[in-house]
């Protein structure tokens, strides 16, 4: 789980003294553990730098915002890292960086969506956040994830997977790549809507699944969490990634094609739940391209799993064989009921 002479260096900088280890059975990127020591609870996390090749970065950023938080939104829950001993929020030891938070007491996470109310709670959460910094420069922001939500090199990608990639995988997705090639006028629209002068970048914390929520016993929403994506970006990448994760009943992973549908109600709580905040924060250009996200985000998660596919699976990998054409024509499904729904 971890090595004593690591936990033994880590409870030297955070003033531990015989810290209790438990295991945590969430997230998908860092590995995260639970510390119990002197009647108090941190959860311990290591980053991957793998993903995340710059976590100093990443802590910077997160200081900068807690700190214009505590002055212009003292109420708010932030969960910003630990200072340690050292008046630091990360430490390194041989080459891997952990970080320390405490526990938020009588909170929870949810992993899928199965009301309208948690999708309106979470929408909420979000899109307070973003409003909360909107006198924040955003351009302050360290870039943790380069080109991230960048649906041009990501189109760019697809288009050269799909020429120079796996020959037979090429033919085998023949009809996936054209239903993808015939929605490419989703990047023009795209690209039309940065350039307008009604839009901006801001906060934007660019990773809006469910479980990147807290809620409380009542299930209503405490904060956000899971901050190691927050960079300036548009607002329709937040809108779009919850549109993408919570409108269908069935995951990215679904095989069975006729499982996946758009779920209208959830739509409507996204909107209304994300507008309780941003109402007056967003220009009336950008309300009017709200369902702009959620193609923008189907389709680029569609590309990326189509062209990792065709690249033999180097990317996401695979864990039996065609796994990211069954994920890259779930989600060529899913834009085209989520076309259906907002034509």
């Amino acid at each position: 789980m971890l090595e004593k002479s690591i936990l033994d260096r880590i409870s030297a900088v955070y003033g531990w003294e015989q810290p209790e280890v438990l295991p945590v059975h969430s997230g998908l990127i860092n590995t995260t553990l639970k510390i119990l020591v002197g009647g108090n609870t941190f959860l311990l996390q290591k980053v991957n730098t793998r993903v995340f090749h710059h976590p100093e970065k990443i802590d910077d950023n997160l200081r900068m915002l807690q700190l214009y938080l505590a002055e212009h939104a003292p109420g708010y829950l932030f969960t910003a890292p630990v200072l340690n001993t050292t008046g630091k929020g990360l430490i390194e030891i041989n080459g891997d960086h952990y970080r320390v938070f405490e526990w938020v007491k009588g909170s929870h996470t949810i992993d899928t969506v199965q009301e309208p109310a948690q999708a309106r709670e979470a929408a909420a959460q979000f899109g307070q956040f973003t409003a909360l910094l909107e006198g924040f420069d955003a351009r302050k922001l360290h870039i943790t994830l380069p080109d991230f939500h960048n649906l041009g090199l990501r189109v760019q990608q697809f288009e050269q997977a799909a020429a120079n990639g796996n020959a037979e995988r090429i033919n085998e997705s023949a009809d996936t790549i054209a239903y993808l090639r015939s929605q490419s006028y989703i990047l023009d629209q795209f690209e039309t809507f940065t350039r307008s002068p009604e839009t901006r970048q801001r906060v934007t914390h660019h990773d809006t699944k469910i479980s990147n929520i807290l809620f409380d016993e009542q299930d209503k929403g405490l904060c956000v969490i899971d901050l190691d994506t927050v960079m300036p970006g548009y607002f329709l990448s937040d809108l779009g990634d919850m549109y993408r994760t919570y409108v269908c009943p069935v995951s990215e992973e679904e095989k069975d094609l006729d499982r996946i549908t758009v779920r209208k109600p959830f739509m409507e709580a996204i909107r209304s739940g994300y507008l309780s905040a941003m109402d007056t924060t967003l220009s009336n250009f950008e309300k009017d391209h709200f369902e702009l996200g959620g193609q923008v985000l189907i389709y680029m998660q569609a590309i990326r799993f189509l062209a990792d596919y065709l690249n033999n699976d180097i990317y996401y990998g695979s864990r039996y064989p065609g796994h990211n054409l069954v994920r890259a024509r779930n989600q060529a499904r899913l834009l085209e009921g989520f076309n259906e729904v907002i034509d």
